[in-house]
């Protein structure tokens, strides 16, 4: 499992957990909740009303014909009071008043309870004892949600217990209350946890991104194309992605000395095994058209080695960047422009001529210099490989988001056993006209160059003889452009 995926699943549980009691513990608790809203303004008015009566049995003015009256016309008064999504349209507590006894001296809904003994309802017989007295009994034994809620308060005269005023309030607006709270109350929670599972996945992506990154420039490193190492937060994780880079220079270091060491020697025994055999043989005493002969040997051979390893330090150099750090708009036409100046001197050698379509208006952005060297490298193999009295064709086009360069010349093919091969260091093909090769190196640093700059460079046969080759770039220095992968090392010619 993914670690995002893992981090995700342990939150949703987390949540589960932390809030699934919670939900369902106010949801269970809601109505009594209600009832203790209700409850506490019932004792208020219970204690309110029986202080009321207890100074009108004092005075001797208790007269329960009175009150039946009072309570009537309250009754039967018109009400329309809207308290929030509730309409309220009748008074409905009731009131009922019992003496020391228990007995029933007033019920304000039902006369017919006068006489009758209380003292074993909870509300009367615990207020009579002293106690907070208090019930809920069902007005329909049939009906679970006709629930009555009485609160009971002492009547006291000249400080002794003279009865007991029960005020009874029906749970009905609790029960509607609950009818319109409970559903808004889940899809709060609903919505809540919908929000916390996007933003728990969210912080989940948040947090692997770096790992993420980190990965997908360790497989870039792994398969060998150029990876720029990416940026990273101030998190362990961080300081992790920068140990493994600081380690993975370290190692990367170490196997590019040894590499190049070895290809560096292979490459230079050859040169050297024949300065040391012309040395050998100008030290006997030889005519002087051969000792003139050994020495340019030795001398050709000598600028050979020089000239491998210039080019070494140069692609060197260009293999170490992680990245480009020098970008500038370049005119591709100017670019392509100079380096055919630069070649004259070759082309009118070999009575090359060039056809040149690229226009005027085609822009890149990239490193002037190492751009040319591209360029420069994939004309001389053109001319390298070219025929005397030929033709060598230069042309652009764009898509919008890269420009591509192409060169082709009318020399011979790659032959299919180079085509593996002929992207390897100091790989080379013998050139037509003299036989010779060169260091191996050029179309190498092209391609270097190519990747830094997010681009590719191919080589194809043309069906019509000779080799195309095609450069590559992006148009825009824009972060977001696709960077190409390290293409296949085939097609290539040096």
């Amino acid at each position: 499992m993914k670690l995002g995926l893992r981090i995700f699943g342990c939150y949703l549980v987390i949540f589960f957990i932390c809030f699934a009691y919670p939900v369902g513990w106010v949801l269970d608790t809601l109505r009594t909740r209600y009832l203790e809203g209700v409850e506490d303004p019932l004792v208020d008015q219970a204690h309110i009303l029986a202080g009321m009566v207890g100074q009108m049995m004092a005075e001797d003015r208790f007269d329960p014909g009175r009150l039946y009256k009072t309570f009537e016309v309250i009754y039967k008064r018109p009400l329309d009071v809207q308290i929030y999504h509730l309409t309220k349209t009748v008074v409905d507590p009731a009131v009922y008043i019992t003496d020391a006894n228990g007995k029933v001296l007033f019920h304000s809904q039902d006369p017919a309870q006068i006489g009758e003994n209380y003292t074993h309802w909870r509300d009367v017989g615990l207020t009579l004892n002293g106690d907070y007295g208090a019930r809920t009994s069902l007005a329909d034994a049939t009906d679970p949600t006709s629930s009555v809620l009485f609160v009971g308060a002492p009547i006291m005269v000249d400080g002794r217990l003279a009865g007991v005023l029960s005020v009874a309030k029906p749970t009905t607006n609790i029960n509607s209350f609950l009818k319109q709270a409970k559903p808004r109350i889940i899809q709060v929670v609903m919505l809540s946890g919908l929000l916390a599972v996007v933003l728990g996945y969210l912080v989940a992506l948040w947090i692997t991104r770096p790992i993420g990154r980190m990965t997908r420039y360790a497989n870039a490193v792994s398969e060998g194309r150029h990876a720029v190492f990416p940026r990273l937060d101030r998190t362990e994780i961080g300081t992790m992605g920068r140990a493994l880079q600081k380690m993975q220079k370290t190692l990367e270091g170490k196997a590019y000395v040894e590499r190049y060491v070895q290809q560096l020697t292979h490459e230079v025994k050859s040169p050297l095994s024949a300065i040391r055999g012309s040395a050998e043989l100008l030290e006997e005493n030889v005519p002087p058209q051969r000792r003139k002969r050994f020495l340019t040997h030795i001398r050709t051979e000598a600028n050979r080695i020089q000239n491998i390893v210039d080019r070494m330090l140069t692609l060197s150099a260009l293999e170490t960047k992680q990245q480009i750090t020098k970008r500038e708009k370049i005119r591709l036409a100017d670019l392509v422009d100079e380096v055919i100046e630069s070649k004259q001197p070759m082309l009118m050698a070999k009575d090359i001529d060039v056809a040149i379509n690229v226009d005027k208006t085609k822009m890149l952005f990239g490193d002037a210099f190492w751009l040319r060297q591209a360029v420069a490298n994939l004309f001389q193999n053109a001319i390298d490989f070219s025929r005397s009295q030929t033709e060598i064709a230069i042309r652009a086009t764009s898509d919008g988001t890269f420009v591509r360069l192409q060169i082709e010349n009318s020399g011979p093919p790659i032959p299919d056993y180079a085509l593996e091969k002929i992207f390897d260091k100091f790989y080379s093909l013998k050139r037509p006209d003299s036989g010779r090769k060169s260091t191996g190196l050029g179309l190498n640093l092209v391609r270097q160059v190519a990747l830094l700059h997010g681009g590719h460079v191919k080589l194809h046969n043309r069906p019509s003889g000779g080799v195309m080759a095609v450069l590559t770039l992006p148009i825009k220095n824009d972060p977001r452009v696709k960077r190409f992968s390290r293409p296949p090392m085939a097609s290539q010619m040096k």
